[in-house]
């Protein structure tokens, strides 16, 4: 039998079957964003605290990733018969369809939504945090962009196996692709000849949307932006400390207060007292394993309390959880927070946003001025760090040193009380050092409260106005500079055997 090219040629001219593509196109479509949107909470809710949430999305994604969807399709179509009320939406074939396709790609998809969610470090969840942005401000502003980004290339062979699957939606009559193909096959017999073009629309939709979704893949993928060009502003002198009046009630800026954390059956903090006045500079110091990166951590909630409280500017901050009055509310600590400024270790910048945009992030956020106030201020900022002409860049495209300074920015565009550093030099190469220390000092100079976690000793010695020694998560020495280097002990000796006081 010869194969009727003419015939079939002219089935790529048939208005049935562009009225089938463009059904084909709106059903994958609505399938693909209705499922993101449902997947993602989805995905949210697997990773939920809460156990109840938890196992009941656990078996949502379960049922409907063992059910076939041929069989969803039919049972949603002739759910009407069951339930008389569903029948205005269930007795349409469209509807029906969407529903169905809807119900059971929504569990693919929150699988890989979990997959990108998981992709996004901690560090990101703990920098949007220590900036006093709450969780759902952490998910759209900082979470979605990046798990989305990650997780693009699955979402979209998603969406071709969505198109594909739509096929099976003629089993309710819905003029699609397929059936209309069936529908003219049975009149003239001509199955190959008519088949070849359902298989040619099918590859059409795939090859042009693949396209398109390359395109968003791209334009998601910040290793391959260009720096952004910032205009040139004059900018004034930034003050980056809150007026007297209104940071310094009491005598103590930051207070710890018999902190105690275990892990397991291992006690990390042990009773540790430690007051920091407004002004003060305190560096903490010890061996590894000392408990002073746990310590500087519970300081700003980023770990609870077992037992013990914090104090910020006099007011209670954080409670331990096994305290016999209880933890203190998540509000009590969303509102401290912001007056606690955090510089990690690893930086912790936001990937996918310009060193300006990480800057004016968190008040932009808190809504702490208009957004051109807010831009000058970042633009000083970042002048006072010396990254001014590194603002329009991104993280990917900075130095170590460079990330660092543009993150001590960041935490000081929120006017906080108390700055804490966390080890801020560790990962930086030696020569990157300097840079980094600098900017300290600088803030130093000017008065600003800072605690500091740091195995840079010399500097520790030579910038503070205490230095805390702690080993085996105790305080074992809490003084000046000069005094603790006049009385160490033999241990203190041997740990600090390379620091020479001027």
């Amino acid at each position: 039998m010869q194969f009727d090219w003419y015939y079939t040629l002219g089935l790529l001219w048939n208005g049935d079957f562009w009225r089938a593509v463009a059904t084909v196109v709106e059903l994958s479509l609505e399938t693909w964003l209705l499922g993101i949107v449902l997947g993602f909470f989805l995905a949210l809710a697997r990773q939920s605290q809460r156990r109840l949430l938890r196992d009941a999305t656990g078996l949502y994604i379960w049922f409907f990733r063992s059910l076939p969807l041929l069989v969803l399709l039919i049972f949603v179509y002739n759910l009407p018969q069951v339930f008389p009320s569903t029948s205005a939406l269930l007795s349409n074939p469209y509807s029906a369809g969407l529903i169905a396709l809807v119900l059971s790609e929504a569990a693919y998809i929150a699988e890989i939504h979990r997959g990108g969610l998981l992709a996004v470090a901690k560090g990101q969840l703990e920098a949007g945090k220590a900036l006093g942005i709450r969780y759902r401000g952490v998910q759209r502003l900082i979470v979605v962009p990046q798990a989305l980004r990650v997780a693009l290339p699955t979402l979209a062979n998603e969406y071709i196996t969505i198109v594909k699957l739509t096929s099976l939606v003629s089993v309710i009559s819905l003029s699609e692709i397929l059936l209309v193909g069936q529908q003219l096959y049975t009149q003239n017999f001509l199955v190959m000849e008519t088949m070849f073009a359902v298989a040619f629309y099918y590859v059409f939709i795939v090859t042009v949307f693949s396209r398109l979704l390359r395109l968003l893949e791209n334009h998601l993928d910040v290793t391959r932006r260009q720096p952004k060009r910032v205009a040139p502003v004059e900018l004034g002198q930034v003050a980056t400390r809150r007026a007297a009046g209104q940071s310094e009630p009491g005598e103590f800026a930051l207070q710890a207060r018999g902190v105690r954390k275990a892990y397991g059956e291992l006690e990390v903090l042990k009773g540790v007292e430690l007051n920091v006045r407004w002004g003060e500079v305190v560096s903490i110091i010890g061996p590894s394993g000392s408990g002073k990166t746990t310590l500087i951590r519970t300081m700003n909630g980023l770990e609870s309390l077992d037992h013990g409280e914090i104090t910020l500017q006099g007011q209670p901050f954080l409670r331990g959880t096994k305290s016999p009055e209880g933890a203190l509310g998540n509000k009590v600590h969303m509102q401290g927070i912001v007056h606690v400024g955090m510089v990690f270790q690893g930086f912790n910048l936001f990937p996918h946003k310009t060193a300006l945009e990480n800057v004016m992030l968190a008040p932009v956020y808190h809504a702490h001025g208009d957004g051109e106030e807010l831009r000058l201020l970042s633009l000083a900022l970042l002048r006072k760090v010396g990254m001014l002409e590194h603002a329009g860049k991104y993280p990917h495209q900075l130095s170590g040193g460079q990330q660092q300074r543009v993150a001590i920015a960041r935490a000081l565009a929120m006017r906080p009380s108390v700055m804490l550093f966390d080890e801020p030099t560790s990962a930086l190469d030696p020569e990157l050092v300097g840079d980094v220390l600098a900017v300290i000092e600088e803030l130093a100079r000017e008065g600003m409260t800072m605690v500091i976690v740091t195995h840079e000793m010399n500097f520790a010695f030579k910038l503070s106005d205490r230095v805390v020694f702690m080993e085996g998560g105790e305080i074992i020495q809490n003084a000046a500079p000069r005094e603790m280097l006049e009385q160490r002990s033999e241990r203190m000796t041997k740990f600090l055997k390379d620091v020479q006081l001027a």
